[in-house]
């Protein structure tokens, strides 16, 4: 069966992957709506939903030694597994998982170890555009340890900043680089390649960490290709449910003091017992992924599986995102429609998650929120009185923006509308 049909998904391949979301064409309320604020989380999959609903009721601990512990038991040895060498491409083996209620919480957790266990002295170099978890809890603890903290600007032009604007930051004193793997605005996806071996030629030391919050629902990551002694996760972004969040710390920061029971190994984070609930939604999710890509692989193996999934995702949101720019058929494109300015639009060969951040011309950012809401199609204003943009709008020259943020489960015809 063909599964693409002119680049994209095919229409019959299309309804397949919608089915398997929640309120993909109306919402709660039975209203026919669409939803592009995925950058503010993500549709719901199904499955990932029943998961966790079907292990709540279980009373079991997965730590005792009953039949349905066990099985509770190897639920979460998958999901960590589906976490850390999955999601977060880790060599198996390797590393350790950080679990709290929000991905915001695991990035201070993962901080604070660092800052306070690393040598003293020296710097931390991050960027201006990074998401308030990222650039206060560094800031916070700079001012604790007594470091430097240099911020890389951005690029306007790019809704980014250039990889040579960061390392320019970086020296043998720096001891902490923080970047994000995508803006959460923009839709630009950092050369995070670059950095990181360039930041270690100038000092093999430093610790890198890397909030991935935006970028994992549409690519792939690979901490330790990278090298990365850090990096997060939100699963209610990529598909999942709320209420938890996901940080990996490598093996020489998992072994750093931190919150953890005095009797357990030193690089164990797990306080209490991580909710296995949880991890059997976040398996849910990998799940979904691997059958994506089982339509285009004949692979048995689960990380070639999950791979191939996300490159078609992304193939998928790069044709939705040039239909949203450029249009199609008939219909012009953001780019082409009078009153509408595209910020941050530069065809540089640089990637871009599915964000489209536009402006209308003699219209407020929040009131053209609601006109689209009221029209049916749900997007977000992202504007410089907010404490989770100002610092980042204001680096970027700009007081707002409408941020629009289809799915990959959304068609061309999604678009058009």
């Amino acid at each position: 069966m063909d599964r693409m049909q002119e680049g994209f998904f095919s229409s019959e391949f299309q309804r397949e992957i919608r089915d398997r979301f929640f309120y993909t064409d109306e919402d709660c309320f039975g209203r026919e709506r669409l939803f592009f604020e995925n950058s503010g989380g993500s549709l719901r999959l199904k499955e990932a939903v029943r998961k966790r609903a079907e292990l709540d009721a279980v009373a079991e601990c997965p730590e005792r030694v009953n039949d349905i512990a066990v099985k509770l038991k190897k639920v979460k040895e998958q999901g960590i597994r589906d976490i850390m060498e999955i999601i977060f491409g880790a060599d198996a083996g390797h590393g350790a998982l950080v679990t709290e209620l929000t991905a915001s919480q695991c990035m201070f957790q993962i901080v604070r170890a660092i800052a306070e266990n690393a040598r003293p002295g020296g710097n931390a170099v991050t960027t201006s555009l990074e998401h308030p978890s990222a650039y206060d809890s560094l800031e916070l603890y700079c001012a604790k340890t007594g470091r430097e903290l240099r911020t890389a600007p951005a690029d306007p032009s790019t809704g980014g900043t250039k990889a040579e604007d960061i390392l320019s930051l970086v020296d043998r004193d720096t001891v902490i680089l923080s970047v994000m793997s995508a803006s959460n605005i923009s839709g630009y996806v950092f050369d995070l390649e670059t950095v990181c071996r360039e930041a270690r030629r100038i000092n093999p030391d430093i610790y890198i960490i890397s909030d991935a919050v935006q970028h994992v629902p549409h690519g792939i990551m690979d901490v330790s290709a990278l090298g990365l002694d850090g990096c997060t996760f939100a699963p209610y972004k990529i598909f999942g449910v709320r209420g938890c969040g996901y940080g990996y710390v490598s093996d020489r920061v998992a072994s750093m003091e931190h919150h953890r029971l005095s009797a357990k190994p030193e690089n164990e984070w797990e306080l209490g017992t991580f909710p296995h609930p949880n991890f059997a939604s976040i398996s849910a999710v990998a799940d979904y992924v691997c059958w994506i890509g089982g339509q285009f692989s004949p692979s048995l193996s689960r990380k070639t599986l999950f791979r191939e999934g996300m490159e078609r995702i992304r193939a998928q949101e790069r044709l939705l995102r040039r239909r949203m720019l450029d249009g199609g058929g008939s219909l012009p494109g953001l780019r082409h429609i009078p009153g509408v300015k595209v910020f941050f639009d530069r065809d540089d060969g640089a990637e871009r998650d599915l964000i489209c951040a536009i402006g209308i011309e003699g219209t407020d950012h929040s009131e053209a929120a609601r006109e689209f809401c009221r029209r049916g199609v749900t997007v977000f204003e992202r504007v410089n009185t907010s404490l989770y943009s100002k610092r980042i709008l204001d680096s970027l020259g700009t007081d707002g923006c409408i941020r629009v943020s289809p799915l990959h489960c959304h068609g061309p015809e999604d678009i058009d509308r």
